[in-house]
């Protein structure tokens, strides 16, 4: 079994009993969106980079969630990363603060894969109507995921990710 095969309490069991490192989920994950990403569309920016910086950031958080990897749906600020909520007239902003959102999810030393699809500003219900892409429905490629935050249910269904936020 692959470690993205793994639930979250899987992951949480394995990493307290030191059978994984937080570095072999990370490169687990990373390696799984490379692969289905192409498919499935659930990004709208991927954050290889900052994700391994978390990594040393959280080194000695002793959070019950340090290491967990997640997808933030793109309508919530994220310090340093582009929050586009999906739309062209927000396609260069790099939000100058976090939501609390993910001043909860940096407290808790989860790791940020990167920013997930989702329909224009929120409005819609299928994820076909953000300006940057189509997200698919893993299961089905010729089916979407539904809802405003498909970007995160792709992601999560794909095994893309551990974890997605959707509001």
């Amino acid at each position: 079994m692959e470690i993205y095969e793994l639930t979250v309490h899987e992951l949480l069991e394995k990493l307290d009993k030191k059978e994984i490192t937080k570095e072999e989920i990370l490169a687990s994950y990373q390696n799984r969106i490379n692969e289905k990403e192409k498919d499935v569309q659930a990004f709208v920016t991927i954050t290889d980079k900052e994700a391994k910086e978390c990594l040393n950031k959280v080194e000695n958080n002793t959070s019950k969630l340090t290491g967990i990897p997640i997808g933030i749906k793109d309508n919530i600020c994220t310090k340093g990363v582009k929050t586009t909520c999906s739309s062209k007239m927000l396609e260069n902003f790099v939000s100058p603060y976090d939501a609390t959102v993910m001043e909860k999810i940096n407290e808790e030393g989860m790791i940020t894969l990167g920013k997930l699809n989702m329909d224009e500003f929120a409005m819609g219900g299928s994820t076909e109507h953000s300006y940057f892409k189509v997200t698919k429905n893993p299961w089905n490629l010729n089916k979407v995921p539904g809802g405003s935050s498909g970007g995160s249910a792709a992601a999560v269904a794909a095994r893309n990710g551990a974890l997605g936020t959707g509001f």
